[in-house]
């Protein structure tokens, strides 16, 4: 098995490695390759000659961009490097409909394009990740024995036609957001209760056995393990703005969703207020995601420009 990845910052380094531990023939793309990734003998190239060349039809090439216009630029400089029948996998969090644009465009070059909703963090990327992937059968067909195999064992889901998969990563983070939330909340209560309680020793009681047990909660434990002053920790969160674009949908389909609304809500509000809630939920976000601590213009600058189809319709 081969796969070729653009961009081999975070997540896509730690799948490079992933594949390398596998056996998986991998080239990536990047100017600025990270150490640890060429001391794993991870093959890089700059151009995209050498990239496309170093893999073979039919070529399984998974992109792993910040959403927005970086996306389509990169798939127009690379599809005339493709060949009939090769895959171009869009790993990122793209808005779904972006993805059914770029599928249709694809297709008329006669390349297959997948959108691959990837879950897990970084963690996941490295050592076996969850997949939810849209595009034809044909496309999931290619991409199966791959993802599989950099999957942990049921993380893989052809999720039906292009958008699908990025859809159900956009309801995905919805929900993510309304139980960060919910563990926030749950962390101002318990600092402000009359009892000295040891915030590490709950979450880590809550991670064995409990009805609420789950990665989430193990994060929190781990967090307050590695940061024994959640003071340190600013309550600015930010965030792509992926979900912001959930709540527009469900108000477009007029469907109810007031706790994964409320819970962007709240991610505003930590801009403007300090709270152990709003810590607590920075800490466990940059515990799946290495999601920085505090302000981060790159990440604001991502969150106006990601979203294409909006601004192409106003145009």
């Amino acid at each position: 098995m081969e796969l070729g990845i653009i961009g081999l910052g975070k997540m896509g380094g730690n799948l490079a490695l992933q594949c390398v531990d596998k056996g998986i023939h991998v080239v990536g793309k990047t100017r600025t390759p990270r150490p640890d990734l060429l001391t794993a003998g991870v093959n890089i190239e700059e151009g995209y000659g050498d990239f496309v060349g170093s893999l073979t039809p039919p070529r399984i090439i998974y992109l792993s961009l910040p959403a927005g216009a970086t996306v389509d630029k990169v798939i127009n400089e690379l599809i005339p490097y493709l060949d009939e029948g090769d895959v171009i996998m869009d790993g990122g969090n793209s808005y779904y409909k972006d993805s059914i644009r770029r599928a249709a465009e694809v297709s008329e070059q006669k390349i297959n394009f997948v959108d691959c909703g990837t879950s897990g963090g970084l963690e996941g990327a490295r050592n076996g990740a969850c997949f939810m992937i849209g595009g034809t059968d044909d496309a999931a067909r290619l991409c199966e024995p791959l993802l599989t195999t950099l999957a942990v064992e049921g993380g893989y889901v052809h999720a039906g036609k292009a958008g699908s998969g990025h859809f159900v990563k956009l309801v995905h983070n919805g929900i993510e957001f309304g139980m960060l939330q919910a563990i926030g909340e749950g962390v101002e209560l318990l600092k402000r209760s009359d009892f000295k309680i040891n915030l590490h020793d709950i979450f880590q009681n809550w991670s064995h056995g409990s009805v609420i047990r789950g990665w989430l909660v193990e994060l929190m434990a781990k967090g307050l393990d590695e940061i024994k002053d959640m003071r340190a920790v600013p309550s600015y969160i930010e965030d792509t703005g992926e979900v912001n674009w959930l709540v527009q949908e469900a108000l477009d389909r007029e469907i109810p969703i007031p706790v994964i609304t409320q819970s962007v809500i709240e991610l505003f509000r930590s801009r403007t207020k300090e709270s152990d809630a709003y810590r607590a939920i920075a800490m466990i976000r940059h515990g799946f995601g290495g999601h920085p601590f505090g302000k981060d213009e790159a990440i604001a600058t991502e969150r106006r420009t990601s979203k294409i189809d909006d601004r192409r319709r106003a145009a």
